[in-house]
């Protein structure tokens, strides 16, 4: 596929994530304001334990060191473009929504029906993992699902265990997951429309 094609893609990619998952974190800022923030772990008193921000920290930098397997995200890990500022959106947007979804909603709805932390944790990478087996879709291939489903998944439980050990705050969950998505997101998305994700390192 053409390198032009592929970042115009991209760019297509990454701008329907950012107006879509940004349209309801503006629409929660909008309705709920403040309050909003608190839910988010953002305010004094609400930002977590320092275990969780520790943890936050080695997630982020060990997710980010296995996607730079991939040449796309090395090429574009710190590369200012126009699909950088797209991911600044979507990271923003996705860290957000998707921390609310699959750690908060996910993790708490299993708690209040007598889950535990073990069960908490497999959930929302589970589900986190299955949404992002739409990574196949791109790169046509059945591998290229299973192998994002599976790093995505395993990503999804070491965000619910920073998740715990922040005391169910979700701010060091979104921070990681912002700057992963900062980083990465551009190359990824390049990864997946070019088919690097199904290839094997010589």
């Amino acid at each position: 596929m053409a390198p032009d094609h592929s970042q115009r893609k991209s760019a297509i990619i990454l701008a329907a994530i950012a107006l879509i998952e940004g349209a309801w974190v503006i629409i929660n800022l909008w309705v709920s304001g403040w309050h909003f923030v608190r839910y988010l772990g953002f305010a004094p008193g609400e930002t977590g334990e320092i275990a969780g921000w520790i943890a936050a920290l080695a997630v982020t930098g060990v997710f980010i060191a296995l996607a730079m397997r991939l040449p796309s995200v090395r090429a574009n890990l710190f590369r200012p473009s126009f699909l950088k500022l797209l991911a600044i959106a979507v990271a923003l947007a996705a860290g957000i929504l998707e921390e609310v979804m699959f750690r908060r909603w996910t993790m708490n709805w299993l708690m209040a029906h007598g889950q535990g932390a073990i069960v908490q944790m497999l959930g929302s990478g589970l589900l986190f993992g299955s949404l992002h087996g739409v990574w196949g879709v791109m790169g046509k291939s059945i591998r290229v699902a299973i192998g994002a489903t599976v790093a995505t998944g395993l990503l999804g439980v070491l965000l619910a265990i920073v998740f715990l050990l922040a005391g169910r705050s979700l701010a060091p969950c979104i921070v990681s997951h912002f700057l992963i998505n900062l980083f990465i997101e551009p190359g990824l998305v390049l990864a997946a429309t070019r088919g690097e994700m199904g290839r094997r390192e010589p």
